[in-house]
């Protein structure tokens, strides 16, 4: 992907899934209008899920997910399996590819009932119209003929119709700002920064900045007082990476407002709410107890890494407790929290709203409090309240 192109965590994530030889990757060479999947008639030719970010007219920026079968069978395929089970939790919409000459087997129905359990909306795609073509097929059903592109055109209309749902716009600060507001934006610049660019948050919030016809200057926090006292105007809100936290907090005056983009992104993903409550864990922990510290992306751990050595320290210093810390990094989030008294997450901004749902969703239904960075790092530095005040009926609840 190009600097300019969407982030997958932005896209809709389209999965299509079946049993072997049903003509998943046929029916998704057919819509994307690509040979994304290896095609033959051997079961099982897909052994992992293919992930391709893409334009798909006429919706837009999409990833199409390509899904082992659901019928895989031996060691190897239970694995394939278990990574398909996965894949449903980031999925919003689903394709489930039956062959038409065999129709609905257990296993469809089976991913049927998931589709509705996890609330994804779906179509049924009966392939190979050109064998065993079928009628009186619900509004939710469609046939095709992937080798001849018989109903391909259709089967993407009833996809777009079921996107319009995940469309509708949403907002990191913009709705927060009118014309003429300054805003600065803290990045501190160390080891773990991306070499030659500006992390996705950070981006998508001066994105945001700009589109509410505000104004954004961006600023090292060593160097925050400096640009404070250079403005011929007073920002609206000071905006700053969650772990710079202790040094901006003394830094900007009590009467601007102070924020994170990790707070940001965790109200753009649906779950501040869920945060700032889970957050109150923290002073809760004892001797022992393990705290689960995730994010989404993979990367390299250096030196005052947040997430393996700044976030624990911080935690032991807080609580004056020794902790178990247990960490996970991009899609290997544990279904089992049992043995966890606090789950840390990370923002978020790589994963779409629907996985961020399921990962919150899993804590909540095991009694596991769930918090974020910017909320964690905000209690821990004590200024929850004030990285709050521009959310105020959040701030009155700490």
């Amino acid at each position: 992907m190009s600097l300019n192109d969407t982030p997958s965590s932005e896209r809709i994530h389209i999965g299509f899934f079946g049993m072997r030889n049903a003509g998943k990757s046929s029916v998704v060479n057919a819509v994307t209008g690509q040979e994304l999947s290896v095609v033959s008639d051997v079961k099982g030719t897909t052994t992992d899920p293919v992930t391709k970010a893409m334009e798909l007219l006429p919706l837009g920026p999409v990833v199409i997910i390509d899904t082992p079968g659901f019928d895989d069978v031996g060691a190897l395929g239970e694995l394939r399996v278990k990574k398909t089970r996965q894949i449903l939790n980031r999925t919003d919409i689903a394709v489930l590819v039956v062959d038409s000459s065999v129709g609905l087997s257990p296993a469809d129905n089976e991913l049927v009932c998931i589709f509705r359990d996890k609330d994804i909306p779906f179509i049924v795609v009966y392939n190979k119209s050109d064998i065993a073509p079928l009628s009186g097929l619900k509004e939710n059903e469609i046939s095709v003929c992937a080798q001849s592109g018989e109903n391909i055109y259709e089967l993407k209309e009833k996809i777009a119709a079921l996107a319009k749902n995940f469309q509708a716009e949403k907002r990191i600060v913009g709705d927060l700002l009118s014309p003429g507001d300054m805003v600065v934006l803290v990045t501190p610049i160390d080891a773990a920064a991306p070499k030659g660019r500006m992390i996705l948050p950070q981006v998508q919030t001066l994105r945001d900045v700009l589109d509410a016809d505000a104004m954004a200057v961006f600023t090292k926090e060593f160097q925050l007082a400096d640009t404070l006292g250079g403005l011929s105007q007073k920002p609206k809100m000071v905006i700053t990476d969650s772990q710079a936290f202790g040094m901006v907090s003394k830094t900007v005056p009590d009467d601007i407002p102070l924020t994170s983009f990790s707070i940001l992104m965790a109200r753009y993903k649906g779950f501040l709410e869920t945060a700032v409550k889970g957050a109150a864990a923290i002073k809760e922990l004892k001797d022992g107890d393990t705290v689960l510290i995730s994010e989404g992306c993979t990367h390299h751990r250096q030196c005052g890494d947040i997430g393996s050595v700044k976030l624990p320290a911080l935690l032991k210093k807080t609580t004056g407790k020794e902790l178990n810390i247990r960490l996970t990094s991009g899609r290997e989030f544990p279904e089992d929290l049992s043995d966890a008294a606090l789950v840390i997450h990370c923002g978020g901004c790589m994963l779409n709203e629907r996985e961020m749902t399921f990962r919150r969703k899993s804590a909540e239904d095991q009694n596991v409090p769930f918090t974020n960075y910017g909320i964690a790092l905000a209690l821990m530095n004590g200024i929850l309240k004030r990285s709050l005040s521009i959310f105020p009926d959040l701030a009155s609840q700490v």
